[in-house]
């Protein structure tokens, strides 16, 4: 057997690292690509329900459909949900699915803060975050407003009072639509 002579090998080895490098490259270009924006199609998903079967976001086209990421941990999550509430049951019977993404590790405190709030839409869980890191999101909570045909249209990073306010008339513009 033969041995390589060292400029094969540094050649060789060259080559194998611009592959690495572009193979890596490439994979952060698309993650970065899948990160969601306003006016993308929103990254399709299939989570646990709390209290139910698996949903899945795909099956829920035709519809606007509000999700909104949060957390247990959260002080303005809790401050939100009860309007989150209140537009849920506005807006069921127009065509309106909203969806709360717990990305709590622990189940058991999402399924308690839930009830506690009398959270009346379904709560999914993230508890491995792959959707969040699907989602790239950096900050609870986090809520998208996604039109019928699956783009995302509004995105809200945080909650501050009046936020509330801005989803209504999101959500009834493209209840309209």
């Amino acid at each position: 057997m033969t041995t390589p002579s060292r400029p094969v090998l540094f050649r060789s080895t060259r080559v194998l690292l611009t592959c690495l490098s572009a193979l890596l490259l490439g994979t952060a270009a698309g993650l970065a690509t899948a990160a969601t924006s306003v006016g993308s199609p929103a990254p399709d998903f299939t989570l646990r329900v709390l209290d139910g079967p698996n949903l899945r976001l795909q099956e829920q086209r035709g519809k606007v459909v509000l999700v909104n990421f949060w957390a247990t941990w959260c002080g303005p999550c809790r401050k939100e949900m009860p309007h989150l509430n209140r537009i849920a049951d506005k807006y069921r019977a127009s065509g309106l699915v909203m969806l709360g993404i717990n990305v709590d590790d622990d189940v058991r405190n999402a399924a308690e803060l839930a009830s506690k709030l009398g959270v009346k839409f379904p709560v999914l869980l993230d508890t491995d975050k792959k959707v969040s890191k699907l989602y790239d999101l950096n900050s609870m909570p986090s809520t998208l407003v996604i039109d019928r045909n699956g783009r995302v249209r509004y995105l809200h990073r945080g909650y501050q009072d009046g936020y509330e306010d801005l989803y209504d008339k999101q959500i009834r513009d493209l209840l309209k639509e």
